[in-house]
């Protein structure tokens, strides 16, 4: 289901409304960056002058909107060791902050050509921006999962291969680019490792793992991001919410 942002101008002027517009404005205009936690419900209150009722109400305008995530509400998403991934953060920050040990290897930075991916996301450019990772856990190293993201190729984007993700992040690395995720699809389903991604994980061929394939969109429904991950089914799950 496509999200919309919240259209204050169409409903209205509660004080609901007016909370979640002045929000919202902070959001897109980037005096709240994107990933960044709002302030807590005190503070908004008092920030407002309103009850708490009547915030909670323009955080659940926003929420619907897309432009916030909040704890608790209806969704799916990827869990580490038992804990929620945050999305909003990036993998990389998101795993780590999750505990564990875990490390982000980079396997490639380059530009390819996919013209089946191209026609599976009707994009008329077949160019990619490719990276893909692998996340390591332990003291042997033990392979837990690999993703590969595509981004369609722009001339922003051109020199990435040669600088490389900014801190390491391909989430900072797109908000840096000018590319905020706004809402996007996730399927996730058990498959068997065929012989390549088997070699590249250390594992036998046929063995089972989680695979989530996400594809994000910026407000304007342009493409961000295309990534599929294989996870390993011992530190991760399919958390759902409802």
């Amino acid at each position: 289901m496509v999200k919309r942002a919240v259209k204050t101008a169409e409903v209205g002027r509660s004080k609901a409304h007016m909370v979640a517009a002045t929000i919202e404005q902070d959001i897109l205009t980037g005096r709240l960056p994107f990933g960044q936690q709002l302030e807590s419900e005190n503070e908004l209150v008092e920030r407002f002058a309103v009850s708490r009722n009547t915030v909670r109400k323009g955080l659940d305008l926003l929420t619907n909107g897309g432009l916030i995530t909040r704890k608790g509400g209806i969704g799916s998403f990827v869990t580490f060791n038992g804990q929620a991934i945050d999305g909003t953060l990036g993998w990389t920050t998101a795993i780590e902050k999750a505990g564990g040990g875990a490390q982000t290897r980079l396997l490639q930075i380059a530009l390819v050509e996919d013209e089946t991916l191209a026609q599976e996301l009707k994009l008329e450019r077949t160019t990619f921006v490719a990276i893909d990772r692998m996340r390591v856990i332990g003291a042997d190293a033990q392979c837990i999962s690999l993703e590969r993201s595509r981004l369609p190729f722009n001339d922003d984007l051109a020199a990435l291969p040669l600088e490389g993700l900014v801190g390491g992040s391909l989430n900072r690395t797109l908000i840096e680019h000018g590319m905020v995720p706004h809402h996007g699809e996730q399927w996730a389903e058990v498959v068997g490792l065929d012989a390549a991604d088997a070699r590249l994980l250390k594992r036998r061929a046929g063995t089972s793992f989680l695979r989530s394939r996400r594809l994000t969109r910026d407000r304007d429904e342009r493409i961000i991001e295309y990534v599929v991950s294989l996870l390993d089914p011992a530190f991760f799950a399919l958390h759902l919410e409802f």
